[in-house]
């Protein structure tokens, strides 16, 4: 049968014209995408736009890989490398027939690739990229691992001792040696569910592999004990550190490729009574790249975050827990701040993302570089705006306060739970009323909450307890959302996080009020009275009303923000 070429048969179903379609083309000499992809990116279509397309053109089913995950055994026929280099996930088996999950369904090299590999028939099917690359996650992420312990057990008995490579690439090939295979499966397991963080957990009979996805530890596998030492040694020699020295903590740091993302990962260990627990943050460095929309902000929050940063000098703070997206949230700032005609300076512990055009400097306590020193420096270095890491101490606090009246525009984070609570915490650490009534333009409080998981999404009717929980009508009837547990979720009914905030703008009243030294209850009643300024648990309750997030979730935010 022959298909019609895909730019065509766009045109033919009326969801692109001539002229995008040969724009996309250009475009695609330069990005050497596939043109699906390209016409995607772009926003001339959406993904869901182009399967059906392709699902009424062509006759193909749809996978829903979420709903009937594939075979486990489907590992065994189709290489893992093949699956990920055509973005395919082998479902099922039928006779002779291989039902193939695609992306594109019209890329024919993919098709005949595994047709040659498997020597089987090739039923094509469309699905999403992304719930390719999580069914991928899970069909060959601990397959392989596997394999390359039992690789790892066999180099032992037979007393080979492989050398890992010094790259920091991930090399996922067969060829590749074993324990370099399990720490990449690892890694790009991780990559795949967007953790962000891999624990390695020594135990007395065995090493744990965690992730925290989406804020929540998640088993992942388990690692035979006498295995311990070898993938400990492949993280040191990747992040360069001392693969000898097993008494003191270390840090280092690579960089990875993993599912055409770059990723810089921070590696720490740390000596246990069962040997070094290690650590690995993962930092995608597109991620870098948000604005204030991508980061959650929306109608007056968004007003009130451009009010803050239209000021040319004063204090902006970001308060929060970590983990509750406080670097994400300063990082837009630095990117919206950056101009040709600013000089900008930033203090990092450590430097998270590149930023061209900003003077990135690298905290060094061990030499004395700390966050005051380093800010008195930069101070002579004729800064227009400065961006502090975070606030520790009131030393730091005082001199960032300081530089802010001096006519400095002054970014920062801070640990505290809400906004208000952020200025009886500036006056523990010794700040005077005077200098924060007269620096704090205001503060930022945020945390993160999952999603409800939109592959498994449904809706329901509360009852009067939850809707009392919120703060809702009893009487009222309306419609929540949660999600009932998928593959695509890990059975958590959650997938993916979005920021939830409070603003606090300071005004003229606030100012006075901070000044005389007012507790935190009379600056909340100044705040309701002026009535700008919306609480956490009122932004938290929105989005449940919005099928967003669940009044679990809600509860489990709060309660962790009111422990604190």
């Amino acid at each position: 049968m022959a298909y019609p070429r895909l730019g065509n048969l766009l045109e033919n179903a009326g969801l692109i014209t001539t002229e995008q379609l040969n724009h996309a083309l250009e475009q695609q000499k330069v990005t050497k995408k596939r043109l699906g992809e390209e016409l995607i990116n772009e926003g001339i279509i959406t993904e869901q736009q182009f399967i059906d397309a392709l699902r009424m053109q062509l006759g193909i089913d749809f996978a829903d890989l979420s709903a009937t995950p594939p075979d486990p055994r489907m590992a065994e026929i189709v290489p893992y490398n093949l699956a990920k280099k055509y973005s395919i996930t082998p479902v099922r088996l039928h006779g002779n027939s291989l039902y193939l999950a695609m992306s594109d369904p019209l890329n024919f090299m993919a098709q005949e690739e595994v047709k040659a590999a498997t020597h089987r028939r090739v039923v094509p099917m469309i699905a999403t990229a992304d719930s390719i690359i999580h069914a991928n996650a899970g069909l060959y992420g601990n397959e392989g691992a596997a394999r390359a312990i039992e690789d790892m057990k066999r180099e032992i008995v037979a007393g080979i001792q492989t050398a890992a490579p010094t790259e920091n690439v991930l090399e996922l090939g067969e060829s590749a040696a074993p324990t370099v295979r399990l720490v990449n499966s690892i890694i790009d397991r991780a990559a795949a569910e967007n953790a962000s963080d891999i624990h390695l957990d020594p135990t007395e009979t065995e090493l744990r592999v965690r992730m925290r996805i989406d804020g929540v530890m998640t088993s992942i596998m388990t690692v035979p004990k006498d295995l311990q030492s070898s993938v400990l040694a492949r993280l040191k020699i990747m992040g360069g550190m001392d693969i000898t020295e097993r008494r003191i903590p270390q840090d280092g740091r690579a960089g990875v490729v993993a599912h055409d993302r770059n990723y810089d990962l921070r590696i720490s260990t740390l000596p246990t009574i069962y040997g070094e627990k290690v650590v690995i943050r993962l930092l995608d460095k597109n991620s870098g790249l948000l604005t204030k929309e991508r980061i959650g902000l929306t109608g007056a929050d968004l007003q009130k975050y451009q009010e803050l940063l239209d000021h040319s000098s004063g204090v902006v703070l970001i308060a929060g827990p970590t983990g509750s997206g406080k670097s994400s949230t300063m990082y837009t700032m630095i990117r919206q701040l950056n101009t040709s005609e600013v000089n900008m300076m930033t203090l990092e512990d450590p430097v998270e993302y590149n930023v061209d055009g900003v003077n990135q400097t690298q905290i060094n306590e061990k030499v004395g570089m700390t966050f005051a020193s380093g800010l008195r420096s930069i101070l002579r270095q004729d800064p227009d705006v400065i961006a502090v890491g975070e606030i520790r101490d009131g030393e730091t606090a005082e001199i960032a306060m300081r530089a802010a009246i001096t006519g400095h525009l002054v970014l920062s984070t801070i640990h505290t739970n809400n906004a208000p609570a952020t200025i009886d915490r500036l006056r523990d650490i010794g700040v005077p009323n005077y200098l924060i009534a007269t620096a704090l333009n205001g503060v930022i409080s945020q945390r993160l909450v999952r999603r409800v998981c939109p592959e498994c999404k449904e809706a329901y009717t509360p009852d009067t307890e939850e809707l009392a929980e919120l703060g809702l009508d009893p009487a009222s009837r309306l419609t929540f959302y949660r999600g009932g547990g998928c593959p695509n979720c890990f059975g958590t009914g959650y997938r993916g996080r979005v920021a939830v905030f409070e603003i606090l703008n300071m005004t003229h009243r606030l100012r006075n009020a901070v000044s005389r030294g007012a507790q935190l209850d009379e600056l909340m009643t100044i705040l309701k009275e002026e009535g700008r300024f919306t609480p956490l648990e009122e932004n938290c309750r929105r989005l449940v009303l919005e099928g967003t997030t669940t009044t679990s979730e809600v509860r489990r935010l709060i309660g962790a923000s009111a422990e604190g």
